[in-house]
């Protein structure tokens, strides 16, 4: 297990406690689809320790000399069935939040998420808490039966169904594709989520195939939001690796921009980017998972780089 507070190319020297940890979880045991998102947190973190540039064009600094962040790879949770793998996962997140670090997860498939937002539940009610998630599926469903020989109801492909029975509200952007089951659930008025769908030029009521970022702040009520990044949201011409890539998506520029915006107008307390799936001879998203990484620990901390 790889436990440390790192400085990047600057300084690796151990701390008690960090500003942010990154905790990492190479599990796939629920994949439908390509497999691979066990190797994405290694490949996601050999981006942010090796290529990405540490000065920050937004804020002018290196943000390793102003913000201390620690990483963390859990071993020994790939072979087990998922309920015992995101009991390890919320274990060591329940520690890293007592601690007060800021947490961020890396997948890992989708439902490695569960663990961090159960953790969470223990620290903040979710009634108080927007789940924004990028996305191209909206994850609801009640279990994988509809595609799987041997179900689940932790799949990844249930997720946000889970969350969203935690007490948690979601506001769903990018979605491009979903069942009827998951339809149903989200059409659903008592049910009380938001779901942003891509090319549905009659949604947004102004003509427009992609909402307006305004029109998808205004709909989380929260003071608080988890951000939540399946790289299959994005285009896929800017996220290629990932087990379930579907056409169009979010554009890179218009997610950085949703991203930096939602977190300095509410208060960010948590995060994940998943399913990066790393494939041959491309680089592409894992450095495009690193930049999204390293820019939300930006704008979080963003007085402490002033």
């Amino acid at each position: 297990m790889v436990d440390s507070i790192i400085n990047f190319k600057n300084n690796n020297k151990k701390q008690s406690k960090a500003d942010v940890m990154i905790i990492g979880a190479p599990y796939e045991k629920t994949a439908s689809s390509r497999k691979g998102t066990k190797d994405g947190p290694k490949a996601i973190l050999a981006m942010l320790d090796e290529k990405l540039e540490l000065f920050d064009r937004t804020y002018k600094v290196e943000i390793p000399n102003k913000v201390s962040i620690g990483q963390e790879v859990l071993k020994g949770i790939t072979s087990l069935e998922p309920l015992k793998a995101l009991f390890e996962v919320t274990s060591k997140c329940k520690k890293i939040l007592d601690r007060g670090e800021f947490p961020i997860l890396l997948g890992g498939e989708h439902s490695m998420s569960l663990g961090l937002l159960s953790a969470l539940a223990k620290k903040l009610k979710p009634k108080d808490v927007t789940i924004l998630t990028i996305d191209a599926h909206c994850d609801l469903r009640d279990s994988d039966a509809d595609y799987h020989d041997h179900p689940s109801n932790l799949a990844h492909s249930c997720v946000f169904r889970r969350a969203h029975e935690l007490g948690y509200n979601l506001v769903q952007v990018g979605i491009r594709t979903y069942s009827v089951y998951e339809y149903d659930y989200f059409s659903d008025p008592k049910n009380n989520i938001k779901v942003f769908e891509w090319g549905m030029s009659a949604q947004s009521g102004n003509g427009n195939k992609v909402p307006d970022i305004s029109e998808i702040l205004q709909s989380i009520k929260t003071k608080y939001i988890y951000i939540s990044i399946d790289v299959d949201g994005f285009d896929p011409a800017f996220m290629p690796a990932t087990g379930t890539p579907v056409q169009g998506g979010l554009e890179w520029w218009y997610g950085m921009e949703l991203i930096e915006r939602a977190i300095k107008e509410k208060e960010l307390v948590g995060a994940d980017i998943m399913e990066v799936s790393p494939i041959k001879d491309s680089v592409l998203t894992e450095y495009g998972a690193a930049q999204l990484l390293y820019s939300i620990i930006a704008h979080k901390f963003r007085d402490k780089l002033k």
